[in-house]
């Protein structure tokens, strides 16, 4: 018993420690996005003297036009949730067709959706702007700085893990159901939508939090279909503009950092419950 309690009290310390070295990034973004530039650049690991500052600089960065916050935000809400919809529903369409199709197509199908996984996105970056540009001149429609163009990208980006998770999922449940269903008068489509969604729920909700969290937070990706200072910006987009060549204003890229983590922060709070749920589930099924 008292070797037990050792090992409990060891890992409850590691577990304050890793929490401490994860959170303290944090905890520096948010004390200084409650100074000035010349507090920060004087003791940027120092309390600051007026948190009322925090208010002033969130007024500063809200009046700037090159920032244009609230364009920047609602695009970013756009982008992240029409992506994560058609991620979440095409990617469990493919993968129970995949399981439920039983052929040598099937299985070179989805190692097409896993080699997606393993090959790196640097080297997909030079030919994925050659392919929005040949698509462009193909159908006549722009696909470079606009939002379908990025959320198509997202969706192509996002699907190959989506449908690795789910295609193990949907392997559990057993094919009886679905037959059931379909002796009851049930079609295709009626079986995805009201058996097979809702027994995907831990793992949809999983995958719509994580790729979430990914697409939110992004750089990479907005930077070269959509440009810096483009008509379309993400946040994190808007975020850069603050850093200039020679200039850079630290108090309101802070605050504009803190700003954009928010959102993802709340959801992931509320949201950590489902997560587990869907992990532990998957991982038993």
């Amino acid at each position: 018993m008292r070797t037990d309690k050792i090992g409990i009290i060891l890992l409850e310390v590691l577990a304050a420690t890793l929490l401490i070295v994860f959170a303290y990034p944090l905890f520096i973004v948010l004390i200084n996005s409650a100074k000035d530039a010349a507090e920060i650049i004087r003791n940027p690991l120092s309390m600051p003297t007026d948190w009322l500052q925090l208010f002033e600089n969130v007024k500063e960065l809200l009046s700037r036009d090159n920032i244009n916050y609230f364009q920047s935000f609602f695009n970013s809400v756009i982008i992240t949730t029409i992506s994560l919809i058609a991620i979440g529903i095409f990617s469990a369409m493919a993968a129970w067709v995949l399981v439920r199709t039983k052929t040598k197509y099937s299985l070179v199908i989805f190692m097409i959706f896993l080699s997606g996984m393993v090959i790196p996105f640097q080297v997909v970056m030079l030919p994925l702007v050659r392919l929005l540009q040949t698509m462009k001149d193909i159908t006549g429609i722009p696909f470079k700085d606009t939002l379908h163009g990025i959320i198509l990208a997202y969706i192509g980006f996002g699907a190959p893990l989506s449908v690795f998770l789910f295609h193990g999922f949907i392997k559990s449940i057993p094919i009886d159901i679905e037959e059931a269903a379909i002796i009851d008068g049930c079609s295709k489509a009626q079986v995805f939508f009201k058996i097979i969604l809702p027994i995907l729920k831990p793992i949809f909700v999983t995958l719509l939090v994580l790729n979430g969290m990914w697409i939110w937070n992004d750089y990479l990706l907005p930077i070269l279909v959509l440009g810096m200072g483009g008509d379309v910006q993400t946040l994190p987009l808007s975020v850069a503009n603050l850093a200039g060549l020679y200039d850079k204003e630290w108090s309101l890229i802070l605050t504009s950092v803190l700003m954009a983590a928010l959102p993802v922060v709340i959801l992931f709070l509320f949201a950590q419950k489902h997560i587990i749920k869907g992990m532990t589930s998957g991982a038993i099924k």
